[in-house]
């Protein structure tokens, strides 16, 4: 059983080491807004943050993620108030959505380094895939993004999900979250 903490909880994964992180997320704990692009690295849909580090999750194994912390898209901002997350839909840079959450972890990883990018810099901090094309309002959406970060600029905010993260995963299987009760385990008396 792998240990490490997700967004601020620590969790124990009960599936065998080798599995990839995104699997472990995905399967086990229901945060599936990393995404499964190719599997191999190449695309960056499925980055996340590890002790800070936007990784590719599909190439880090749950026993490489034991004792680390990691960060989904889910974990990086609840409300959708993270600067990046404002800028890219201040600046129309999303189109089916599919790649955006990997583009917003390795954005969020560089602006938290480096808060001024040059635009070389936020090219190779996201080389991420993007079918649609956004590429050239992703790189506005990023700059926007630094200076709200700098506080040289601000954006008005989107609407937060109305889906609350604490019950998003409460009774996936493979999934044990210290000092959660799941429903139902009173009856019972067991605990995941």
């Amino acid at each position: 059983m792998t240990q490490m903490t997700v967004n601020g909880q620590p969790v124990r994964i009960d599936m065998d080491g080798e599995t990839p992180l995104l699997w472990g997320l995905r399967d086990a704990m229901n945060l599936t807004g990393t995404k499964y692009g190719c599997g191999v690295g190449d695309c960056g849909a499925c980055v996340v943050l590890i002790d800070g580090e936007a990784l590719r999750s599909c190439l880090v194994t749950l026993d490489e993620a034991e004792g680390r912390e990691i960060v989904t898209i889910e974990g990086l901002s609840p409300t959708r108030g993270h600067p990046v997350q404002q800028a890219l839909v201040a600046e129309q840079a999303i189109q089916c959505g599919f790649c955006t959450p990997g583009i917003v972890m390795a954005a969020a990883a560089l602006l938290q380094r480096n808060p001024d990018p040059t635009d070389a810099q936020i090219r190779e901090a996201i080389p991420n895939l993007c079918r649609c094309g956004v590429h050239p309002r992703l790189l506005r959406a990023v700059e926007r993004a630094a200076r709200v970060v700098q506080r040289r600029e601000s954006i008005a905010a989107v609407p937060a999900p109305d889906i609350d993260p604490a019950e998003a995963a409460l009774e996936v299987p493979a999934l044990r979250v210290e000092g959660a009760r799941v429903e139902g385990a009173a009856e019972t008396g067991e605990q995941p």
